[in-house]
């Protein structure tokens, strides 16, 4: 509140003019204040327009964003939704969407956030930070691949087998989707040979993964490919077609299979194999494989570390603060089986009291009550991998409900790639209380929509990292003492610590420092790790560069600040509060999540 300062008047003299002035003045403050306060109001509703106006045409950029962000887009104010598309996958669009990018920013820069209410700040904060990263990534369009064991073919089948039948026009837009994979592959095709021509080629190892990819897709009988299956499945719940309506469907949906996916994988496969071995690049690029190698390939790595990371820290600094990180852990380990001399073999045959993933789920659920904010009425579903992908598909990962949807949410769970004892963090990593919480604890908060598009995935799977640690808190271990447990519940945390530390640690060295496959192994052998292990984490980080770091450095800077509002608030510290204001904030780089965080601390300070 602004204070009008005034000297004493003569009580005798100037009594009446005394209230008459102050009549005026307050008249004319309160009038001012309420111009201001009208002024703002109206900059806040247009800037609330501005956002929506930007969630719109974001959500509106192709039918899978559309149909996988929102299931009734007229209620968001879409009367018009565009035909059945995938979008364009080309430099010319990335390029467009860059310069649209610098178009909205100088919009945003048009809303002084002096009169914008706090949740705008944030908003407009956020907004920026995504829009100047955008533009910046211009320069590196040509650097990010299709392919690899994460990429467009293997995704492709699963996007669509989740793809929701809510009436006729979802089928008949799937159908089209269908229809149309031959024409997105010659995109992906017609992309890789513009990273050709740039002397950006993907390693033999890439390809040879994405084949391999391939191949379990076609290797599918006909009943157990995942388009078929699903397709059946989700066709024969829409009560609203008739049995004629679905038979149609069903063959028309086979006939496509047959006809136009299956051919669309069998000639990016001998596209592929074409070009393996065979790379006509106009330099030696043809045989580089570590993103440092490339031209402007270290600006690029540390361009990901800002925009995908969410750090402001080097690569310099993420390595000392990863190798001391790992140093710690080392320590800590070497304490533990010093106290207890039998606790590796406990590691080695500990069982978890739970072990089926529903279960598991649920009690993760009510354990998450006691240091984080209850949400109510979260319906999941939890579902396993499909054969045809468990090959090259993660571990697990968790599947986003739109946002105005009560539908479940969903986790598939690789069970050829998770152990019994590795279930409990994991599904505390993609649920409770991570990915699946987080998500919707921030929904809850009534968020602009446009902030589910603004994800910065070093906080996502920062989260999830912190979430998977934070879980072993709660796991149990059949027939262990107390203090047994205690031992091996931090023996765990402490082992994927470790694993994760030295992953992100040779993604850097190999990335950023040129480290080939020779020197990693050189520097993993003092770990245990041997030279197989060595190639296939070598061959993930070229394919993935920085990927891992969202997970360490995520946890990392997150881990800082929990410590540091702990220091802040020292007896008075709960961790729930902590967690309240990290979900509060939402996905966000970290230097916005400091200060943000920073201002809670004030806040809390205070509180007697």
């Amino acid at each position: 509140m602004k204070k009008n300062h005034r000297r004493p008047l003569s009580k005798a003299l100037f009594t009446h003019l005394f209230f008459l002035l102050l009549i005026l003045i307050c008249g004319v403050s309160l009038a001012g204040c309420g111009q201001s306060s009208a002024h703002n109001s109206s900059k806040q509703k247009k800037f609330d327009q501005f956002l929506d106006s930007c969630f719109k045409e974001f959500a509106t950029e192709n039918t899978i964003t559309l149909h996988f962000k929102l299931s009734d887009p007229s209620s968001y104010g879409i009367k018009k939704e565009p035909s059945p598309t995938y979008g364009e996958l080309s430099s010319d669009t990335a390029k467009k969407n860059c310069k649209r990018s610098k178009q909205l920013l100088q919009e945003l820069y048009t809303f002084p956030t002096s009169s914008l209410t706090k949740e705008q700040k944030l908003t407009w904060q956020i907004f920026q930070d995504y829009l100047n990263e955008t533009i910046m990534s211009e320069k590196y369009i040509l650097y990010s691949s299709p392919f690899g064991a994460d990429g467009l073919p293997s995704d492709i089948p699963v996007t669509l087998s989740e793809y929701r039948f809510d009436n006729e026009k979802d089928v008949k837009d799937y159908l089209s989707l269908v229809n149309q994979i031959p024409e997105l592959f010659t995109q992906v095709l017609d992309f890789e040979e513009e990273r050709r021509n740039a002397d950006i080629v993907s390693p033999d190892f890439v390809i040879s993964d994405t084949i391999d990819q391939i191949n379990q897709f076609l290797n599918a009988s006909e009943e157990n490919n995942l388009l078929v299956e699903s397709f059946e499945e989700r066709l024969d719940s829409l009560d609203t077609l008739s049995e004629d309506q679905k038979a149609s469907y069903t063959a028309n949906n086979r006939l496509l299979i047959t006809n136009k996916v299956f051919p669309a994988y069998e000639h990016l496969k001998t596209a592929l194999q074409v070009s393996t071995g065979s790379k006509h690049t106009t330099s030696d690029n043809s045989t580089k494989e570590r993103l440092c190698e490339y031209e402007n390939g270290q600006d690029y790595y540390r361009f990901l570390l800002q925009s995908d990371v969410g750090t402001d820290m080097s690569p310099e600094e993420c390595i000392t603060a990863l190798e001391t990180q790992l140093k710690d852990t080392i320590k800590d380990i070497s304490s533990l089986t010093t106290q207890n001399k039998d606790l590796y073999t406990e590691y080695l045959s500990a069982v978890p009291t739970l072990s089926k993933p529903k279960e598991i789920m649920e009690q993760l659920k009510d354990d998450s009550l006691v240091d984080f904010p209850e949400i109510k009425n979260i319906s999941y579903e939890l579902k396993n991998v499909p054969n045809a992908l468990s090959g090259t598909s993660a571990c697990a990962f968790y599947l986003v409900p739109p946002i105005d949807s009560k539908d479940a949410n969903i986790i598939y769970i690789n069970n050829n790639r998770v152990e019994s004892n590795e279930m409990f963090s994991t599904l505390a990593h993609e649920g409770y209380p991570g990915h699946l919480y987080q998500t919707n604890y921030f929904l809850s908060t009534n968020p602009s929509p446009l902030r589910t598009f603004l994800h910065c995935d070093g906080y996502d799977e920062g989260w999830g990292t912190y979430a998977q640690l934070y879980s072993y808190n709660f796991t149990e271990f059949k027939d262990v003492d107390e203090k047994t447990q205690a031992q091996l519940r931090q023996l765990y945390r402490d082992n994927d610590l470790l694993s994760l530390s030295l992953s992100s640690l040779s993604d850097l060295y190999v990335n950023y420092k040129n480290y080939d496959e020779n020197a990693l192994a050189d520097y993993l052998k003092t770990y245990g790790i041997d030279k197989s292990a060595t190639k296939q984490l070598y061959q993930y980080v070229i394919e993935n560069p920085a990927t891992y770091l969202s997970y360490s450095i995520g946890y990392y800077e997150l881990n800082k600040l929990e410590k540091e509002m702990a220091a802040s608030l020292g007896k008075s510290f709960k961790f729930s509060d902590f967690h309240e204001a990290v979900l509060n904030v939402g996905s966000c780089n970290f230097a916005i999540l400091r200060q943000e965080i920073e201002k809670e601390t004030e806040i809390l300070s205070k509180v007697p």
